[in-house]
This record gives structure tokens, sequence and C-alpha cells, in this order.
């Protein structure tokens, strides 16, 4: 069975950081390109970053320059440092891997930012 796991979310002071990380199990991470979404509570879920099968990586305006998105094969686990968070970043943040053949979700991790 195929599966997303996700961990490092928590509860961070405005200006913190935190690091996310999404690891597969069950297949070949190298064929994923690696995709964060993240949803605020009454909000639309927003697309954050993508780290494509070759490496190029993709950023939402709202993240960029402080967030970074990486890959790490050999470990089958993607990352999304999150710097200078702010308020405004609290959400679910969820892991989501697409192989073109095959996708699959993971189960999210709370991001909360608050002094």
């Amino acid at each position: 069975q195929v599966q997303l796991v996700e961990s490092g979310g928590g509860l961070v002071q405005p200006g913190g950081s935190l690091r996310l990380s999404c690891g597969i199990s069950g297949s070949t991470f190298s064929r994923y390109a690696m995709i964060w979404y993240r949803q605020a509570p009454g909000k639309q879920r927003e697309w954050i970053a993508t780290i494509y099968r070759t490496g190029v990586t993709a950023y939402a305006d709202s993240v960029k320059g402080r967030f970074t998105i990486s890959r790490d094969n050999a470990e089958n686990t993607a990352y999304l440092q999150m710097n200078n968070l702010k308020p405004e970043d609290t959400a679910v943040y969820v892991c989501y891997a697409n192989s073109g053949a095959f996708d699959i979700w993971g189960q999210g991790e709370q991001v909360t930012v608050s002094s």
C-alpha cells in the first residue's frame, strides 16, 4: 500500500521557522512530483510549492523567498522549509505526490503561527 507520511507541523512564533517532511512508502519516490497545498479555516485550498522529478521548483507568490521545497530521493522524502513565518501562514499543510499515473495525498499537518 502506497502512503504519504507527513511530519513537522506545530506552533511557532511570527518570524520563526518550521520544516515539514513528506515521505512516500510503498512506491518509488523519484517517480513523483511533490506538491504542497495549504488550507486555512474558511478559505479555499491554496497551492504553495512544487518540486518536479527533475528538481525544478515553483512557488506561489505568497511564499516565494520565504519557503523552500526540496527533495532527497535517497531518503524518499520531500521537505518544505518555512522561514519568516507570518500569522497568515497558519493553515493545515497537505502534501500531494503525483507520478502522472498515480497520485497520493498526505494526512495534513497543522501549522500555527502565533505569539
